[in-house]
């Protein structure tokens, strides 16, 4: 499996997969590589949403916001 170009298009493969891994028809070979493929997008969208709140993080910094502040 490739890695998901953005993170949207991870989640939106990721939902695919989760509805298939529910599907009673899905066999259980297949439903083994569908939760293999699961668990490297789950990575995927994890590690996309920690650069993006570490881009945030720095924007707070530069303009001298503080965790917890809200940025008005």
């Amino acid at each position: 499996m490739k890695t998901p170009k953005t993170f949207e298009a991870g989640l939106a493969r990721l939902e695919e997969v989760l509805a298939l891994l529910q599907d009673e028809k899905t066999p259980l070979a297949q439903a083994v590589k569908l939760y293999a493929e699961a668990a490297q997008l789950v990575a995927s969208c994890d590690e996309a949403l920690q650069k993006a709140k570490l881009e945030i993080q720095e924007i707070d910094e530069k303009m001298g916001i503080s965790e917890g502040e809200d940025a008005q």
